[in-house]
Protein backbone atom coordinates (compact mmCIF):
# COMPACT_ATOMS: atom_id res chain seq x y z
CA UNK A 1 0.00 0.00 0.00
CA UNK A 2 1.44 3.32 -1.02
CA UNK A 3 1.76 6.37 1.14
CA UNK A 4 -1.09 7.97 -0.77
CA UNK A 5 -3.36 5.05 -0.11
CA UNK A 6 -2.42 5.17 3.56
CA UNK A 7 -3.22 8.85 3.77
CA UNK A 8 -6.54 8.33 2.06
CA UNK A 9 -7.39 5.52 4.46
CA UNK A 10 -6.50 7.71 7.44
CA UNK A 11 -8.63 10.53 6.12
CA UNK A 12 -11.47 8.10 5.53
CA UNK A 13 -11.18 6.72 9.06
CA UNK A 14 -10.97 10.22 10.52
CA UNK A 15 -14.04 11.28 8.53
CA UNK A 16 -15.88 8.18 9.65
CA UNK A 17 -14.90 8.80 13.25
CA UNK A 18 -16.03 12.41 13.00
CA UNK A 19 -19.33 11.33 11.47
CA UNK A 20 -19.91 8.80 14.24
CA UNK A 21 -18.96 11.40 16.83
CA UNK A 22 -21.42 13.87 15.27
CA UNK A 23 -24.16 11.23 15.36
CA UNK A 24 -23.44 10.55 19.03
CA UNK A 25 -23.43 14.26 19.78
CA UNK A 26 -26.76 14.69 17.97
CA UNK A 27 -28.21 11.66 19.68
CA UNK A 28 -26.89 12.91 23.00
CA UNK A 29 -28.37 16.35 22.35
CA UNK A 30 -31.72 14.81 21.35
CA UNK A 31 -31.67 12.60 24.42
CA UNK A 32 -30.79 15.59 26.59
CA UNK A 33 -33.66 17.55 25.09
CA UNK A 34 -35.97 14.57 25.62
CA UNK A 35 -34.85 14.23 29.24
CA UNK A 36 -35.33 17.93 29.83
CA UNK A 37 -38.75 17.79 28.17
CA UNK A 38 -39.76 14.73 30.16
CA UNK A 39 -38.47 16.34 33.34
CA UNK A 40 -40.42 19.52 32.60
CA UNK A 41 -43.53 17.46 31.83
CA UNK A 42 -43.14 15.50 35.07
CA UNK A 43 -42.57 18.71 36.99
CA UNK A 44 -45.65 20.25 35.40
CA UNK A 45 -47.69 17.13 36.16
CA UNK A 46 -46.40 17.11 39.72
CA UNK A 47 -47.30 20.76 40.09
CA UNK A 48 -50.79 20.06 38.71
CA UNK A 49 -51.18 17.19 41.19
CA UNK A 50 -50.03 19.44 44.01
CA UNK A 51 -52.49 22.15 42.97
CA UNK A 52 -55.34 19.61 42.72
CA UNK A 53 -54.38 18.13 46.08
CA UNK A 54 -54.33 21.60 47.63
CA UNK A 55 -57.75 22.38 46.14
CA UNK A 56 -59.15 19.07 47.41
CA UNK A 57 -57.73 19.75 50.88
CA UNK A 58 -59.23 23.24 50.86
CA UNK A 59 -62.62 21.88 49.79
CA UNK A 60 -62.50 19.24 52.54
CA UNK A 61 -61.60 21.89 55.12
CA UNK A 62 -64.45 24.10 53.87
CA UNK A 63 -66.98 21.25 54.04
CA UNK A 64 -65.80 20.34 57.52
CA UNK A 65 -66.14 23.97 58.62
CA UNK A 66 -69.67 24.13 57.17
CA UNK A 67 -70.64 20.86 58.85
CA UNK A 68 -69.22 22.05 62.15
CA UNK A 69 -71.17 25.32 61.85
CA UNK A 70 -74.35 23.38 61.04
CA UNK A 71 -73.82 21.13 64.05
CA UNK A 72 -73.23 24.14 66.27
CA UNK A 73 -76.38 25.72 64.84
CA UNK A 74 -78.43 22.60 65.51
CA UNK A 75 -76.97 22.40 69.00
CA UNK A 76 -77.87 26.01 69.71
CA UNK A 77 -81.40 25.45 68.38
CA UNK A 78 -81.81 22.32 70.51
CA UNK A 79 -80.59 24.18 73.58
CA UNK A 80 -82.91 27.11 72.88
CA UNK A 81 -85.84 24.76 72.33
CA UNK A 82 -85.08 22.92 75.57
CA UNK A 83 -84.77 26.21 77.48
CA UNK A 84 -88.07 27.56 76.15
CA UNK A 85 -89.95 24.32 76.81
CA UNK A 86 -88.53 23.99 80.32
CA UNK A 87 -89.47 27.58 81.08
CA UNK A 88 -93.08 26.97 80.08
CA UNK A 89 -93.23 23.65 81.95
CA UNK A 90 -91.78 25.22 85.09
CA UNK A 91 -94.50 27.87 85.00
CA UNK A 92 -97.07 25.12 84.45
CA UNK A 93 -95.77 23.13 87.44
CA UNK A 94 -95.94 26.21 89.63
CA UNK A 95 -99.51 26.95 88.55
CA UNK A 96 -100.55 23.30 88.99
CA UNK A 97 -99.07 23.13 92.49
CA UNK A 98 -100.79 26.38 93.43
CA UNK A 99 -104.12 25.19 92.00
CA UNK A 100 -103.92 21.80 93.73
CA UNK A 101 -103.41 23.48 97.10
CA UNK A 102 -106.60 25.52 96.64
CA UNK A 103 -109.42 22.97 96.92
CA UNK A 104 -112.09 25.39 95.77
CA UNK A 105 -110.23 26.13 92.53
CA UNK A 106 -108.80 22.64 92.08
CA UNK A 107 -111.86 20.39 92.33
CA UNK A 108 -113.60 21.92 89.26
CA UNK A 109 -110.37 21.37 87.31
CA UNK A 110 -110.15 17.78 88.53
CA UNK A 111 -113.77 17.25 87.50
CA UNK A 112 -112.98 18.49 83.98
CA UNK A 113 -109.99 16.15 83.71
CA UNK A 114 -112.01 13.15 84.84
CA UNK A 115 -114.90 14.00 82.50
CA UNK A 116 -112.57 14.30 79.49
CA UNK A 117 -110.81 11.04 80.38
CA UNK A 118 -114.10 9.17 80.82
CA UNK A 119 -115.32 10.43 77.45
CA UNK A 120 -112.13 9.06 75.82
CA UNK A 121 -112.72 5.57 77.22
CA UNK A 122 -115.34 3.42 75.45
CA UNK A 123 -116.03 1.33 78.56
CA UNK A 124 -119.21 1.90 80.55
CA UNK A 125 -117.59 0.98 83.88
CA UNK A 126 -114.55 3.13 84.65
CA UNK A 127 -112.20 3.09 87.62
CA UNK A 128 -110.76 6.45 88.70
CA UNK A 129 -107.47 6.61 90.59
CA UNK A 130 -106.37 9.68 92.58
CA UNK A 131 -103.44 10.62 94.77
CA UNK A 132 -103.69 10.31 98.54
CA UNK A 133 -104.65 13.96 99.07
CA UNK A 134 -107.51 13.92 96.54
CA UNK A 135 -108.65 10.47 97.68
CA UNK A 136 -108.98 11.83 101.21
CA UNK A 137 -110.89 14.83 99.90
CA UNK A 138 -113.39 12.89 97.81
CA UNK A 139 -113.83 9.36 99.17
CA UNK A 140 -116.79 10.34 101.35
CA UNK A 141 -118.53 12.38 98.66
CA UNK A 142 -117.50 10.60 95.50
CA UNK A 143 -121.04 9.81 94.40
CA UNK A 144 -122.08 13.44 94.56
CA UNK A 145 -118.86 14.66 92.95
CA UNK A 146 -118.86 12.20 90.02
CA UNK A 147 -122.58 11.92 89.32
CA UNK A 148 -122.73 14.38 86.41
CA UNK A 149 -119.22 13.90 85.04
CA UNK A 150 -119.91 11.01 82.63
CA UNK A 151 -123.58 10.52 81.78
CA UNK A 152 -124.32 6.89 80.93
CA UNK A 153 -121.12 5.64 82.58
CA UNK A 154 -120.32 4.41 86.04
CA UNK A 155 -117.29 5.98 87.71
CA UNK A 156 -115.85 3.97 90.59
CA UNK A 157 -113.20 5.43 92.91
CA UNK A 158 -110.20 3.18 93.51
CA UNK A 159 -109.43 2.91 97.23
CA UNK A 160 -105.67 2.73 96.59
CA UNK A 161 -103.92 6.05 95.94
CA UNK A 162 -101.46 6.59 93.10
CA UNK A 163 -98.28 8.64 93.08
CA UNK A 164 -98.98 11.88 91.26
CA UNK A 165 -99.18 15.57 92.08
CA UNK A 166 -102.76 15.94 90.85
CA UNK A 167 -105.31 14.94 88.26
CA UNK A 168 -106.54 11.38 87.75
CA UNK A 169 -105.73 8.10 86.06
CA UNK A 170 -108.76 6.41 84.46
CA UNK A 171 -108.99 2.79 83.32
CA UNK A 172 -111.62 0.31 82.31
CA UNK A 173 -112.67 -2.36 84.81
CA UNK A 174 -110.40 -4.98 83.18
CA UNK A 175 -107.43 -2.55 83.15
CA UNK A 176 -106.95 -3.00 79.40
CA UNK A 177 -107.32 0.65 78.49
CA UNK A 178 -106.11 3.71 80.34
CA UNK A 179 -106.28 7.46 79.99
CA UNK A 180 -103.65 9.39 81.91
CA UNK A 181 -105.14 12.66 83.11
CA UNK A 182 -102.64 13.18 85.90
CA UNK A 183 -100.65 16.39 85.94
CA UNK A 184 -97.53 14.37 85.07
CA UNK A 185 -99.18 12.62 82.13
CA UNK A 186 -100.57 15.83 80.71
CA UNK A 187 -97.25 17.57 81.35
CA UNK A 188 -95.40 15.01 79.22
CA UNK A 189 -97.88 15.32 76.38
CA UNK A 190 -97.66 19.09 76.60
CA UNK A 191 -93.85 18.95 76.62
CA UNK A 192 -93.85 16.99 73.35
CA UNK A 193 -96.31 19.39 71.78
CA UNK A 194 -94.41 22.43 73.03
CA UNK A 195 -91.14 21.09 71.62
CA UNK A 196 -92.78 20.66 68.22
CA UNK A 197 -94.35 24.13 68.31
CA UNK A 198 -91.09 25.79 69.41
CA UNK A 199 -89.12 24.12 66.62
CA UNK A 200 -91.71 25.17 64.03
CA UNK A 201 -91.55 28.75 65.29
CA UNK A 202 -87.75 28.79 65.32
CA UNK A 203 -87.52 27.52 61.76
CA UNK A 204 -90.23 29.97 60.68
CA UNK A 205 -88.20 32.82 62.18
CA UNK A 206 -85.07 31.54 60.41
CA UNK A 207 -86.86 31.53 57.05
CA UNK A 208 -88.13 35.07 57.63
CA UNK A 209 -84.69 36.39 58.60
CA UNK A 210 -82.62 34.11 56.36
Amino acid sequence: MSNGDTADLQQSLIARANHIADEYRQHGQQRRDEILSESAARRHLREEHEVLAAKAAAERAYRQAIQAAELRGRGELDHLRWTLVQSVLTQLDERAAKAAADEKAYLPLLAQLIAAGAQALPAAAIVVQLNARDLSRLKDRWGEFSRALAPGKQLALDAEPIDCSGGALLRDDADRMRVNQTFEGRRQRLADELARMVMEQLFADQRLHG
